[in-house]
């Protein structure tokens, strides 16, 4: 850990707490080129990432941030190679087996969101454990998108939206913002003030596509393994110097 690391362990100076964004999302980039910088193998920059987001999300909770969602595995990652998906969905389960006993211990109440049902019946498991264990937990709320898509999820809506209508449950006027949102993965959980994506990529890679209307983006070219409580102070800088107006003036 460097100096700069550790003189960022509270809320530093210049941050205004009252500007803090209540919820920040991240997509975390660049594992895989992490790892290849170092001559490792790709699954080594994996283990790596899984550190950085465990310290930001501790980081979140000691500046006062209320919720973390981290995009940890998209409906397109089915795609990579075989044993990659593989190690990822060990670690998965892995990690959470071996962090659980913390968050409990730290207040963390962790939330999974995505098509779960489809995940290897292990991890299924794990994830059902880990929510009910943490759900009375209130410190900061940690939600990981696991083999989320968010024009799965906004599709999946529509379906049981339609469903409900079709059984006379729901008439078609009485569709609203909160009726749709009701039926999202994230029901329930607030809209992220701030997305973070690393790696330099400018795009959202169908991630949190109904719930970030408004949020605000930051860009950063360091990879995810390398971000670090100095690198989120930037953003934080960054987005405490926005004009959020929500489309007035």
């Amino acid at each position: 850990m460097t100096t700069q690391q550790t003189n960022l362990q509270y809320l530093p100076s210049d941050l205004k707490p009252e500007l803090l964004p209540q919820h920040v999302a991240v997509i975390m980039d660049g594992n895989g080129r992490w790892a290849k910088r170092q001559g490792l193998p790709r699954i080594m920059g994996h283990k790596r990432g899984v550190d950085a987001l465990k310290d930001l999300l501790r980081c979140c909770r000691d500046w006062g941030i209320k919720a973390l969602t981290a995009y940890a595995f998209s409906t397109e990652n089915w795609k990579r190679p075989q044993e990659e998906v593989e190690f990822l969905m060990s670690l998965f389960q892995r990690a959470l087996r071996q962090e659980l006993k913390e968050m409990v211990e730290e207040n963390v109440q962790i939330q999974f969101v995505g098509n779960l049902q489809a995940l290897p019946k292990a991890l299924q498991e794990e994830i059902s454990r880990s929510m009910d264990e943490t759900k009375n937990n209130r410190s900061i709320k940690f939600t990981v998108a696991t083999n989320y898509g968010g024009r799965q999820e906004i599709l999946q809506a529509c379906r049981a939206i339609a469903q409900k209508v079709q059984q006379g449950i729901l008439k078609p006027d009485e569709i609203s913002e909160q009726i749709f949102e009701s039926h999202l993965y994230t029901a329930g959980i607030t809209d992220p003030d701030l997305l973070i994506r690393t790696s330099g990529e400018m795009r959202l890679s169908n991630f949190l596509l109904w719930q970030m209307a408004y949020g605000e983006i930051y860009i950063t070219d360091t990879l995810w393994p390398d971000f670090d409580r100095a690198e989120f102070h930037r953003a934080l800088c960054a987005y405490q110097q926005r004009n959020r107006r929500f489309g007035g003036v």
